[in-house]
């Protein structure tokens, strides 16, 4: 029997509900390690995460997402898995394309979890 693996995800942003194109990206992780030499590695923390393309909508909170500086971000992915970003703020230079309608944000902040 197969089982659902991929598809939509859902995105909320301080409770707004984003429409996205389905691509949407989080960390599995809470440190990144890296070997010093075999056998041996440093560990250092992952800054918790959310990556998502979202379309332009006409009312699309634009103002409230980049000011936003304590929002949760929830992201629920076809597998039934939820991660939830709490601490949340908008990193990078997000921008909107004209040809295909899109914004690519990313947001870090204090903690993710995965439910």
């Amino acid at each position: 029997m197969g089982q659902k693996t991929a598809g939509t995800c859902y995105v909320k942003a301080d409770g707004v509900a984003l429409t996205v194109t389905g691509g949407c990206e989080a960390p599995v992780t809470e440190v990144v390690r890296e070997t010093v030499v075999k056998g041996y590695f440093s560990e250092k923390d992952r800054t918790p995460y959310v990556k998502v393309d979202a379309v332009h909508t006409p009312g699309f909170p634009l103002d409230k997402l980049a000011k936003g500086e304590n929002m949760t971000v929830t992201c629920e992915f076809k597998n039934g898995k939820t991660y939830v970003l709490s601490g949340a703020y908008l990193v990078g230079e997000p921008s909107s394309a004209g040809d295909d309608g899109k914004i690519s944000l990313e947001f870090n902040g204090i903690k993710g979890e995965w439910m």
